[in-house]
């Protein structure tokens, strides 16, 4: 073998072992993407299933709060059929509403000083709000993971083996005017 094709077969093999450590990073940002969606996924789901508990334990409580409870159950029904379909842009939208829900009902619980001294009601709040501080975590470490994802497969050389392998842009998970809003403090407690 001559000298003239050693160096073409070096630059063939160098191309290759480039292009394959391209498109394995490739691969483990969409799975990181993924995986922090599916830790999004888990929380909002634990939260899914303690909204009830808070409810009933309310309705023992604020016999004349039925549409605040109402609110709370129908925003929850939003996030989850949201996150059901994966519809990134309607959870961002619905967990919107839901925060606002909840924020509301909890202000509500100042007017009923049996229930806010309720263990149950204690413990189910501490609950909800560890849940929405770690929803929160979670949504910025996928938003993260979902930029980290779109510049690599807009990246030259990477998108070319993006393009290749049909390596897609992910959503952010965004959020609402109303969400990002300054918190009107005045109308959360005017009971």
């Amino acid at each position: 073998m001559g000298i003239g094709t050693a160096i073409v077969l070096g630059t063939l093999l160098v191309i290759v072992v480039y292009a394959t450590m391209l498109y394995n990073n490739l691969v483990q940002l969409k799975h990181n993407v993924a995986k922090a969606w599916a830790n999004i996924d888990v929380l909002l789901k634990q939260r899914h299933d303690e909204l009830p508990k808070l409810v009933e334990t309310c309705k023992q409580y604020m016999k004349f709060e039925q549409e605040t409870l109402q609110k709370v159950m129908e925003a929850r029904s939003k996030v989850f059929a949201a996150r059901e379909t994966q519809n990134i842009p309607e959870l961002g939208q619905a967990e919107g509403a839901l925060r606002a829900t909840l924020g509301h009902l909890f202000a509500l619980a100042e007017a009923y000083p049996d229930l806010k001294t309720n263990q149950s009601f204690q413990q189910l709040q501490a609950r909800i709000s560890s849940l929405e501080n770690a929803i929160a975590d979670r949504r910025e470490f996928y938003n993260e993971s979902v930029n980290v994802n779109n510049v690599r497969v807009e990246q030259f050389p990477d998108t070319i083996i993006a393009g290749m392998f049909n390596f897609k842009q992910a959503q952010l998970l965004e959020f609402g005017e109303a969400e990002k809003a300054d918190v009107n403090m005045k109308q959360l407690f005017s009971v």
